[in-house]
């Protein structure tokens, strides 16, 4: 693999430890800034709504910024969103930083997805992908963790302020490691919308949004189903969320090869597979052991999902692919924030700690029933043509294959 996915992987491990920090910063930052953790808890859905926007609205001005520029100036974007909350003199602004440092998430991993796809050659454009993934799932493991603990002893601030240098150790890794890549000529805004209107993309996105919402249904009050459910200490769950990260960087780590294989199959194994661990939680949450073990697989399953989304968003833009893949991260992020509020809804309707993960199977079924959906229309609508895990830069093979076969009768 090309060295310059490990500058990608760096910059995704700084956007993860941003992202998901502030779930364990909470009461610090409450009781510092005189707020309650609930409204404290605003700093996580201001993240989220400016990945919404920016996924889309970045990516839409930078549609002929060449793509090593460009990825260099949202993670200028990212250091000045994170050195903002950490010098943030109260509430407001720190709301404020967050968003800002939520601005170029989206739009970083829709452009750094397709470099990475076309840095490889074809056939290994999905391993390329999850590789870059792999740094956000590393940051679960070892970030969060880590800058939760360097937070609660030597302040909220110190762990923004640390971000912020891992950002700028991102942009001299991607400034030295990856190669100037161009805007296609023929590239442009129109384009981008009008690939993003391909009705392949959309049901691709609804499916990201319904899917993965399954995920944080549960995700979202994994803390308190530690302690609640499974009967174990406060003190337990870091280890919980950091074997929920070991799952996610296996997911990361099948999905690759398997997307390449077989992108809509494995899919559809995916979001199968989620609904199932969900139910399955259900009753193995009350037994301790068993219920860390199906909070690892539920991390790899869960995961597993976002490599053939993001391919198969990439694929169907075909040679605008930018903004299709950007937008999947606004759809993950609708996804974030409507799962933790049907979770919430069924809690706080005393259905118990754990019905959550009963609300997430639904949500993952949905999803797959979009999927399934997309699958059947696309063989009917294409005929022969086949769903592959190609980079967008092999579209046109891929359509002028996909007319040979006609041709042939095949």
């Amino acid at each position: 693999m090309p060295l310059a996915l490990l500058a990608l992987a760096v910059s995704a491990f700084g956007i993860g430890t941003t992202e998901f920090v502030m779930m364990g910063l909470l009461p610090n930052v409450a009781g510092d800034l005189g707020t309650s953790v609930p409204t404290a808890g605003y700093l996580v859905s201001a993240y989220a709504i400016g990945v919404v926007i920016g996924a889309p609205l970045l990516t839409a001005l930078g549609s002929r910024v060449p793509r090593k520029r460009m990825l260099l100036l949202l993670m200028a974007l990212f250091v000045v969103g994170n050195l903002a909350s950490a010098l943030a003199p109260g509430f407001g602004t720190l709301l404020a930083g967050r968003v800002l440092a939520g601005l170029p998430h989206g739009a970083f991993f829709g452009v750094g997805a397709v470099v990475a796809a076309r840095l490889v050659a074809e056939g290994r454009q999905a391993r390329a992908v999850a590789t870059m993934f792999l740094g956000l799932t590393v940051a679960n493991i070892v970030g969060v963790p880590a800058a939760t603990l360097l937070g609660q002893h030597l302040g909220w601030r110190a762990t923004f302020l640390v971000v912020t240098v891992i950002g700028l150790v991102a942009m001299a890794a991607l400034a030295r490691l990856v190669p100037d890549v161009p805007v296609d000529a023929h590239q442009g805004l129109g384009r981008e919308l009008r690939a993003l209107g391909n009705r392949q993309v959309l049901l691709g996105l609804l499916t990201a949004v319904f899917g993965f919402a399954g995920v944080f249904a549960v995700y979202s009050y994994l803390a308190s189903i530690t302690t609640e459910v499974m009967g174990l200490g406060e003190s337990s769950v870091t280890l919980v969320l950091a074997l929920f990260g070991i799952g996610m960087t296996l997911g990361a780590l099948a999905a690759g090869p398997l997307t390449d294989r077989a992108l809509r199959p494995t899919l559809y194994g995916s979001l199968a597979a989620l609904a199932l661990v969900l139910v399955a939680f259900r009753f193995t949450a009350h037994i301790p052991w068993a219920a860390l073990v199906t909070v690892v697989v539920l991390g790899a399953v869960g995961f597993m999902t976002t490599t053939p989304l993001q391919m198969l968003v990439m694929n169907k833009a075909q040679d605008a692919p930018t903004l299709a893949s950007a937008s999947n991260h606004s759809a993950f992020n609708l996804a974030n924030a409507g799962g933790a509020w049907l979770g919430g809804a069924a809690i706080a309707a005393g259905w118990g700690w754990i019905s959550p993960a009963l609300v997430g199977s639904v949500l993952a079924v949905a999803g797959l029933a979009i999927a399934a959906a997309a699958g059947l229309l696309d063989r009917t609508t294409k005929g022969a043509s086949r769903v592959v895990a190609g980079s967008p830069l092999a579209a046109a093979a891929d359509q002028q294959v996909s007319a040979s076969s006609r041709a042939s009768g095949s």
